[in-house]
């Protein structure tokens, strides 16, 4: 059995509501994954009732409605991770498309973000000749990864792969969104994934913790994660949801007035680390 190793995530959302807004909110770790969920905690200002919901994906949604003036969000959660790296198998084959599982072959469709019927000529091109399977995953994500440079505010919510892979930029859900157009193009079943990815054995980056998107793609008999933004196996993913692009794992939707003001995401290893109520960090070396 590998060690286990505890990690503090979370996020604080602020938002002015000048209005009554209902809310619909995907920020917390998964249940039933290999990270085990230790303790969470849940805060909204001013105080309302949140309830939850599965959606047709297995994601545990919350919703409320936010209460007038400043609204704060809070998420805080204590988590147990394997310290293993992703799963791989250089070994695990392309299924044809008959023989699929049917509830797999949902995700061979085109979707609000992954228009992979409009890149499918650009995507047998660019890949028709590599080896049906894990190499042919690989390559896409190796493409991916080198042909968009990553930028923050290089995309908005209307950004679809397409626009992405025709600008060359985005940030990670762009990178996501790209990579499982060209697999679903190519007749690979491929999901988005949305969650938490702390710095584990790499260097954190210069920028901000933020929350973090890849992907899963079906090879063999099961799923397996690629993540076209790193293009490299890690440590201590924490999945939040999983859908056909990001339109399905939203991190907080809202009907109403209400305006989005703030986010601040933390995914580290410091178990004892404290976040106040407004997203401030008290101990720990960051966030």
């Amino acid at each position: 059995m590998s060690p286990n190793l505890r990690l503090r995530v979370g996020c604080v959302f602020t938002f002015d509501v000048p209005g009554p807004s209902f809310a619909l909110i995907q920020v917390a770790a998964r249940r039933g994954e290999s990270p085990r969920v230790l303790e969470e905690t849940w805060q909204l200002q001013p105080e309302a009732e949140i309830t939850s919901f599965t959606d047709l994906y297995g994601n545990l949604n919350r919703r409320a409605v936010l209460g007038l003036g400043p609204a704060r969000l809070r998420y805080d959660a204590q988590v147990e991770v394997p310290d293993v790296a992703d799963d791989m198998a250089e070994d695990a084959g392309q299924i044809p498309v008959e023989a699929l599982p049917g509830e797999v072959t949902h995700f061979l469709l085109p979707s609000r973000y992954c228009l992979s019927d409009a890149l499918m000529g650009t995507a047998w091109e660019l890949f028709g000749t590599t080896t049906p399977g894990w190499a042919r995953a690989q390559a896409i994500s190796d493409w991916v990864n080198g042909h968009l440079a990553f930028r923050y505010g290089a995309s908005d919510r209307l950004t679809t792969a397409v626009d992405a892979f025709e600008r060359k930029e985005g940030v990670c859900r762009d990178f996501t969104h790209l990579f499982i157009t060209f697999c679903r193009a190519l007749n690979l079943p491929a999901r988005y994934v949305f969650g938490y990815l702390p710095d584990i054995y790499v260097e954190p980056p210069d920028a901000p913790m933020d929350f973090a998107a890849w992907a899963e793609v079906y090879l063999g008999d099961r799923w397996w994660t690629f993540d076209p933004r790193n293009n490299r196996r890690r440590v201590g993913r924490v999945v939040i949801g999983r859908g056909r692009d990001a339109a399905d794992v939203s991190m907080v939707t809202t009907w109403g007035p209400a305006t989005f003001k703030s986010l601040e995401v933390w995914a580290d290893l410091n178990p004892t680390k404290a976040v106040d109520f407004a997203g401030t960090p008290t101990t720990g070396p960051r966030t």
